[in-house]
């Protein structure tokens, strides 16, 4: 079976996340989906990267999320999730795209 990358798996958990909490209507149960989704990134980042890689992908997913909240004030808050998903899926991929996944 392939292995989801780090990459997809980070911004699905920001995506999926977001969505469990609005259409489940409980915080909550979207943070166990977020904070799911960020473990298992970081494990295979780490895997991939080492640990300071992973430390830094971890801190840049959680900033991501605390950084969509005021950005969809802005912009809406799907386009804020998919902009966030995405900055951290090309921050994934530029950091692990030369280690053998």
């Amino acid at each position: 079976m392939a292995k989801v990358p780090a990459t997809a798996i980070a911004a699905g958990g920001l995506i999926g996340g977001y969505g469990v909490a609005r259409w489940t209507k409980k915080r909550p149960l979207g943070g166990v989906a977020l904070a799911a989704a960020g473990a298992v990134a970081a494990r295979q980042w780490q895997q991939a990267a080492g640990t300071k890689a992973a430390v830094g992908l971890t801190t840049a997913y959680v900033a991501a999320f605390a950084g969509s909240h005021p950005l969809a004030k802005k912009v809406g808050a799907w386009p804020s999730v998919f902009g966030v998903a995405g900055a951290v899926a090309v921050a994934s991929w530029a950091v692990t795209r030369n280690s053998a996944e």
